[in-house]
């Protein structure tokens, strides 16, 4: 017995040991923590329970010169469906009304969102797909359907709200915008976004959250740690109806030709600032879209462009007038060992200088630079240089193609370098390169940067304004613009741009048709050619440049510039002229010496005097006196077609119901 309770003593000291040791190392443990790896592990715990929130910043605005938006950030919603959360009696009560009304919103069928939420809560998905992108309107009505509005456990419905980029004016223009990256979002590379990012891009903020329960936070503090800033919001040069008349002009001509790309800019002649620019390329089933920025970043040779600025050296060094004779022979000349051709057949013979111009003769102009600078190549070169065509614009937008113009001495200079160079080849410029050369000329000589904003605004309040900037003060002398604005002008009137001419406004530029990839083997069975048109209007008081670049149209349907890309200049044209009507007034008809407008004026007077109560008739007036005097009578005037009236919906002598509509036909 007494063995049996010693045996059960040295049991109890043993566990009583035991329970010593652990309480021990129980004290030691907590003395180190608290005194060795406290602040280790006070941190791991406010790691666990308390956590900075990233607060984003809404980025800037982009908008058009007139206050339209061309980009902005807006929330959209993706709604799931935690089927397990929700109870069998809520499940079942509200199945059919929820799906009737997602049926209601989204068009698929009551059965296929019945059968789709049945499946959900057979296979236990926590995170069902509902719908994806809704904006804010049709969020809070998703949120408030049957079941849904239970909110997040009774009624299973999940949101996730993101930001994305939207363009109120859709695909036009999308490049010269811009967007985000594909494989990056929220990163901008191209177009506005890209070049101001730095403006656009706001500060994100931090806000101290602690946890409350499994997966719910709350702040710590009433106000954000640190606020966000949002971006600044910008306001560019586009004006949104020029870039859509530039962007159908360009899109229709494209189609027709089945063109590989091509793009057009629109420039203020005083400012600089690009109003339009278009960039389209085709895709494989030849639809196009806003591919590339062609217009800033592809440099190319420019062809016949080229030969206003090989003229204009000639003119200003005074080797040349525009008088002065050319024997053009029979359109074919050799330079150098390699043949020269002029597109007309036959040749041009004898011509001036300017004329030579007009009619864009290749061998004419490579006549005038080779004879008068082949000894001395570096003049030539040189005056290039003065208009700053061996330099990019600096233009904001990122990926400016590098000019090129080659230099005696050069990998690219040859015996043949000048007279190629004076109509277009062994070069290569940008269209918005050429453009702005172009538009100095338009300018008075003032060469003045391109640019795409206009101003910095935070709140409406301007930050910053973007004023014009200078490249060339004076391009050259006036003789020699008014030499060379007066070529451009007939070039259109009666040279190779003779099927754009219209008596009703003025226009002045200048063809180019290039060849494309000639050096390639396939070239003569397979040609391929890029078609320009460069110019401003109107030519009294230019208010805009342009310039089209259309490549590799089909060349079963034509590929001159004056067939390809010079109607989408006069489209562009025409209708920036009949937005924009000019009024004119006759101050006193008696002083008035012309007896025929004298006489139209008698008749149009008479008629108005005549038909107070009777629709008169109106039939062989022109179409804007006919036009004035209906409305006047408090008629409402639908014109179809130009010219002259032939035809009255209304017949005359009716009695006249002020409202009524009266269709006029013209020819």
């Amino acid at each position: 017995m007494a063995i049996e309770e010693k045996n059960i003593m040295n049991r109890l000291y043993i566990i009583a040991g035991c329970m010593f040791i652990f309480a021990l190392g129980i004290s030691v443990k907590l003395m180190n923590i608290q005194f060795i790896d406290g602040d280790k592990y006070r941190e791991l715990a406010e790691k666990n329970t308390v956590k900075n929130f990233v607060i984003p910043a809404s980025r800037g605005n982009v908008y058009a010169d007139d206050g339209s938006l061309l980009a902005t950030s807006v929330p959209k919603y993706d709604i799931r469906f935690d089927a397990v959360t929700v109870s069998e009696e809520d499940f079942k009560e509200n199945l059919l009304p929820l799906a009737e009304g997602l049926n209601k919103m989204f068009g698929k069928s009551v059965t296929y969102y019945q059968d789709m939420l049945r499946r959900a809560r057979a296979d236990k998905n926590r995170y069902l797909l509902i719908v994806k992108n809704l904006g804010y309107s049709d969020y809070i009505a998703v949120k408030n359907l049957p079941l849904f509005k239970k909110g997040p456990y009774r009624g299973g419905i999940i949101v996730e709200q993101r930001t994305v980029r939207e363009h109120p004016i859709g695909k036009i223009a999308q490049r010269t915008v811009g967007d985000e990256s594909f494989d990056r979002p929220g990163y901008y590379s191209v177009g506005l976004e890209g070049a101001f990012n730095d403006l656009l891009t706001g500060k994100e903020g931090h806000r101290l959250k602690q946890k409350i329960a499994a997966g719910q936070w709350k702040p710590v503090y009433d106000d954000n740690e640190v606020e966000p800033q949002d971006g600044y919001d910008i306001v560019s040069t586009i004006n949104v109806n020029i870039q859509d008349i530039a962007h159908h002009a360009l899109l229709k001509q494209m189609e027709y030709y089945e063109a590989e790309h091509g793009s057009v800019i629109v420039m203020e002649v005083s400012t600089g600032e690009i109003k339009a620019i278009s960039n389209l390329g085709r895709t494989s089933n030849g639809m196009y879209y806003e591919k590339l920025n062609y217009a800033i970043g592809e440099s190319h040779e420019p062809g016949s462009t080229f030969k206003v600025m090989a003229l204009m050296a000639a003119l200003e060094d005074k080797v040349i007038d525009t008088s002065t004779v050319i024997d053009t022979g029979n359109g074919v000349k050799m330079f150098y060992g390699r043949t020269i051709r002029d597109s007309h057949r036959g040749g041009f013979g004898k011509i001036s200088a300017a004329r030579a111009l007009e009619v864009s003769s290749n061998i004419g102009l490579a006549t005038i630079i080779d004879d008068n600078y082949s000894k001395n190549p570096n003049k030539f070169i040189n005056r290039l240089k003065s208009w700053h065509l061996n330099e990019k614009t600096g233009v904001a937008i990122k990926g400016e193609g590098e000019p090129m113009i080659p230099e005696p001495g050069g990998k690219k200079w040859s015996k043949n370098a000048l007279p190629s160079m004076s109509y277009g080849y062994n070069l290569s410029l940008t269209p918005l390169q050429t453009l702005t050369f172009y538009n100095a000329i338009a300018n008075n000589g003032v060469m003045v940067k391109p640019r795409f904003l206009k101003e910095v605004r935070v709140w409406n309040e301007k930050v910053t304004v973007y004023d014009t900037q200078v490249i060339n003060p004076k391009i050259c002398s006036d003789e020699t613009l008014a030499q060379i604005k007066t070529i451009l002008e007939n070039t259109v009137k009666r040279g190779t741009g003779r099927s754009l001419y219209s008596p009703d406004f003025s226009m002045a530029g200048k063809t180019g048709t290039a060849q494309a990839e000639y050096w390639m083997a396939d070239w003569a069975s397979n040609r391929r050619y890029i078609s320009s048109f460069a110019g401003f209007f109107p030519v009294e008081n230019p208010k805009y440049s342009c310039i089209v670049i259309i490549h590799k149209p089909s060349t079963k349907k034509g590929f001159y510039g004056g067939d390809v890309s010079g109607p989408v200049f006069k489209r562009i044209a025409q209708k920036i002229f009949t937005d924009s009507r000019s009024m004119d007034s006759v101050e006193d008809v008696e002083s008035i010496e012309n007896p025929l407008i004298k006489m139209d004026f008698q008749s149009y007077y008479s008629k108005l005097q005549e038909a107070k109560d009777i629709i008169p008739n109106v039939q062989g007036m022109a179409g804007m006196d006919a036009v004035s005097l209906l409305e006047n009578l408090g008629l409402k005037v639908q014109v179809i077609g130009n010219g002259t009236v032939i035809k009255q919906s209304l017949p005359s002598g009716e009695v006249l119901k002020k409202g009524q509509q009266i269709v006029l036909n013209l020819s």
